[in-house]
């Protein structure tokens, strides 16, 4: 059994949360340390009052003669706890309150997302006041209100996410298991939470903070004796003038612990995102394995040498190399998570981020796919047909620009030529009315409907390439035919290549001129498209795939006989037409 090279993914560190650790960290360093050793001088009441800064007070002292510079240190402690426990009391409650909404019935959930978004309405801050007001001004009170008010918040984004991962099926099947709705929250809802929910918790840190100390300034929160930056403020503002430091110094420590969090949040989110990681810059690096294939100066489209690589190192496509010449149909065939459509996407040059790709030779004709295009050349000389029609449009624009953005931005063709070119395009993909649907939202057309718009959208701009992952997976049998028979004729009358990767060996061996078998991002066997036909496989992972192979009419009857009529230079029919 092959060894699993698969590695966990790697914590990033980013700049911005480095700096926001060391912030912070200096932050509650500060809250254990000054209170032990600066108290005296913080709160102790001496002659020596509004002096400028000296040897003994570095930034002076106040009316009452007390350090500036220890009373803003030692304020910290109590403004980061109250800040904390603040924050704890909106994430708990925002948790509860978000999940819950999407665990409980639908009149109940309904009711509950009204009065969220009736709550968000309102800022946090003036919820916060009216709160205090009620129960009168305290740090107790401050924490409560602030508190509370910034549940709804986080209940509305805690909601969104779970509006998601309610619907998933293994939620459902908990459901349909009977399990209990707290422990649903717990196993299912809040484990795919967790990332985003810790992000969002730094920032509501730094809201808190902020809150908190607004309220202490106006005189809601902390009362003295006690002091937190909000109080230190409201003290320093009648003598900011006479004595700016007053207000400067724990001005300066409320923008540190601010700032700190809001780098660390932004840090971790930027760790949490999975395609984070080093960028795909087109740079060229030496081979690091021999060339499996020949060079093909005279192809269309050249692969040589090809391996992408994930950001966690373990590489997804494996020194491939491939070619396809003008008019030729090239498949590729395997197993979910073979490679074929990451490879598909290299030569499109849609890889993720994170994902780089090198190679000894990737071009298009005479275009370097390494290096970075004009958008234009590559949108009118690549077609794509994605796998998923669902995902492929956006769903708050029509059709009909969507369709046409190729032709209108990048082929500079007006509007109306535009149209009308699609509409005969969808007309030939048996689409009825597509005047109508040209006018009408991708959630007014089936998938089959989409996924054919989607073909239509691709062949239509003539491109030198046309690739096609699992194309006809939306589709009925019929349609499927009439679908292969389309790509069958642009691939005839226009020289366009094609590559074509699909699960189904049937239709693949009737399609194809050339066929590559591919497993666990290597390509194990070349061979035409007769030889799979005929049954001519010698590695033992494709003499598997034909035998799992069912034996059903389906598209592949209605290809049937389509290579008994050889035209000239790539054995095509008539047949089709």
């Amino acid at each position: 059994m092959a060894e699993n090279t698969a590695q966990p993914r790697r914590f990033r560190w980013s700049a911005g949360l480095v700096l926001g650790l060391f912030l912070i960290g200096g932050m509650i360093v500060t809250a254990v340390v000054a209170p032990l050793f600066l108290a005296d001088a913080a709160e102790t009441l001496t002659p020596d009052t509004r002096q400028g800064p000296s040897a003994e007070h570095l930034m002076g002292t106040d009316d009452f003669g007390r350090d500036i510079l220890a009373r803003s240190l030692v304020a910290t402690r109590l403004t980061l706890i109250m800040s904390v426990s603040a924050t704890v009391i909106a994430v708990i409650g925002g948790l509860a309150l978000g999940a819950g909404v999407w665990l409980a019935p639908r009149r109940v959930r309904e009711v509950a997302l009204r009065l969220i978004e009736a709550a968000v309405a309102y800022p946090s801050l003036i919820l916060a006041l009216i709160i205090a007001a009620i129960l009168g001004p305290g740090s107790v009170t401050a924490v409560i209100a602030i508190g509370l008010a910034g549940i709804p918040g986080f209940a509305r984004l805690t909601a969104n996410m779970a509006a998601s991962v309610s619907h998933r099926n293994f939620v459902g099947t908990a459901r349909l298991l009977g399990v209990p709705t707290p422990l649903l929250a717990v196993r299912h809802l809040l484990p795919n939470m967790a990332e985003p929910i810790l992000v969002m918790a730094t920032s509501s840190f730094a809201l808190s903070l902020l809150e908190i100390s607004s309220l202490s300034f106006v005189g809601l929160g902390v009362q003295s004796p006690e002091y937190d930056f909000g109080r230190l403020l409201n003290e320093g503002l009648v003598s900011i003038y006479s004595q700016p430091l007053q207000v400067v110094v724990p001005s300066i420590m409320l923008v540190v612990s601010g700032l700190g969090a809001m780098l660390i949040g932004d840090g971790l989110a930027s760790a949490a995102d999975p395609r984070g990681g080093r960028r795909f810059l087109g740079k060229r690096l030496p081979a690091r394995r021999p060339v499996s294939a020949s060079p093909a100066p005279d192809a269309l489209l050249e692969v040589d040498n090809l391996t992408v690589t994930a950001p966690n190192g373990k590489e997804l496509v494996k020194a491939i190399s491939f070619s396809i010449k003008s008019g030729e149909i090239v498949g590729l065939v395997g197993e979910s998570g073979s490679g074929k459509s990451m490879t598909a996407m290299t030569v499109a040059g849609l890889l993720a981020e994170g994902v780089t790709a090198t190679a000894h030779t990737l071009r298009l004709d005479g275009l370097d796919l390494l290096a970075r295009n004009d958008p234009k050349v590559l949108a009118s000389s690549i077609g794509l047909v994605f796998q998923d029609p669902g995902t492929t449009f956006n769903p708050a624009l029509r059709m009909g620009p969507q369709l046409t953005e190729v032709q209108r931005v990048h082929l500079r063709r007006n509007r109306k030529q535009a149209d009308q070119e699609m509409v005969m395009a969808l007309a030939e993909m048996s689409i009825r009315d597509p005047e109508l649907r040209m006018s009408q939202h991708p959630h007014q057309l089936s998938g089959g409907m989409l996924q054919r718009a989607v073909i239509a959208s691709s062949t239509v701009a003539e491109p030198k390439l046309l690739i096609a992952d699992e194309p006809t997976t939306a589709l009925d049998v019929t349609v499927q035919a009439e679908v292969l028979r389309k790509f069958r004729k642009v691939n005839r009358e226009r020289g366009t290549a094609l590559l074509f990767i699909s699960h189904d060996i049937g239709v693949v061996q009737e399609l194809c001129d050339q066929v590559l078998v591919m497993h666990d991002g290597q390509i194990l066997e070349r061979l035409s498209g007769r030889d799979l036909q005929a049954g001519h496989a010698t590695h033992p992972y494709t003499r598997s795939l034909l035998a799992a192979t069912p034996s059903m009419i389906g598209p592949r009857a209605a290809l049937a006989g389509a290579r008994s009529q050889p035209t000239a230079g790539n054995g095509m029919t008539e047949s089709d037409q």
